[in-house]
């Protein structure tokens, strides 16, 4: 057997090898070792480096890509290291003592973002009783001109739990309850003939002001699917039952795609910007 003498590529110690075993080391661009320790060490590509709490003494070993990710530059050895660094170099303010009384009895508490002092003065805070239903029934008829809407109600809720249904604590407070949505039809003040109360109020919204405008006019290249309202600047729809039902959602990502296919100018009113208040005046620009 043939031995040469060659430099192992961790240690530059001489050590010898069988020709065969260099010459084959070359052709396959291997390194060579003296010993498996050298090889073992070789293959770490992890740096020592030491903690960065000063008062440890101990080294930990990262990957280069470990210490490029790291925003601080900063390695500690465990998370009790780290913990007493930062809050030695930045240590935490004391919270002041805020001092509250709760909504419901009165009492003083201490409880950070709490309006009560215990979950049962929450609890008999939150009851209503029907006199106060009836109340709130006839304050919004008052002030509205109109009954309110069930989602529109804070304590629809209660009104069923109360009367037996939404409808009977209308009927209780003097009024007739609005019909199924949908299935009554309301004739605007210039004669269009509308699915709901909101397109009406809509369509009376726009006759005030004068704005000519259009019912159900179809979509480019699919007629089944028409707009509300076309104006002279604008179209504009009314989802009254976006996020209640899947289909309706999926003909309003339709409308949409075509409206941004075609660069139609479409205003989207939803519920929330007819009632409580009627914010029209701030979606559409005169």
């Amino acid at each position: 057997m043939n031995l040469v003498k060659i430099k192992c590529t961790f240690c530059d110690k001489e050590f010898s090898r069988s020709l065969g075993r260099v010459n084959e080391a070359k052709k396959f661009s291997w390194n060579q070792y003296c010993s498996r320790k050298c090889q073992n060490k070789a293959q770490v590509k992890k740096i020592e480096i030491k903690c960065a709490n000063h008062s440890c003494s101990n080294k930990v070993f990262r990957l280069p890509s470990q210490l490029i990710k790291s925003k601080s530059g900063r390695i500690f050895c465990s998370l009790s290291c780290n913990a007493s660094f930062n809050n030695s170099k930045f240590p935490k303010r004391k919270k002041e003592r805020i001092v509250k009384k709760c909504a419901y009895c009165g009492k003083e508490f201490s409880r950070f973002g709490k309006e009560y002092c215990s979950k049962q003065c929450k609890t008999k805070a939150q009851i209503i009783t029907k006199e106060q239903i009836l109340r709130q029934i006839k304050e919004f008829y008052k002030k509205n001109e109109r009954i309110p809407l069930k989602r529109e109600f804070n304590h629809s809720k209660a009104a069923g739990f109360r009367f037996g249904t939404w409808n009977k604590a209308i009927k209780v407070a003097g009024f007739q309850p609005n019909p199924v949505l949908f299935a009554k039809k309301y004739i605007a003040n210039d004669g269009h003939k509308c699915d709901s109360l909101s397109e009406k109020i809509i369509d009376d919204w726009l006759t005030v002001r004068k704005i000519k405008h259009q019912r159900n006019i179809s979509y480019p290249e699919n007629k089944s699917l028409t707009v509300d309202f076309v104006t002279k600047k604008y179209w504009i729809e009314f989802f009254g039952l976006a996020g209640e039902i899947k289909n309706y959602d999926r003909l309003l990502k339709k409308k949409q795609t075509l409206a941004k296919k075609y660069k139609l100018p479409l205003i989207e009113i939803y519920p929330k910007d007819l009632f409580p208040t009627n914010c029209l005046s701030e979606i559409i620009e005169i």
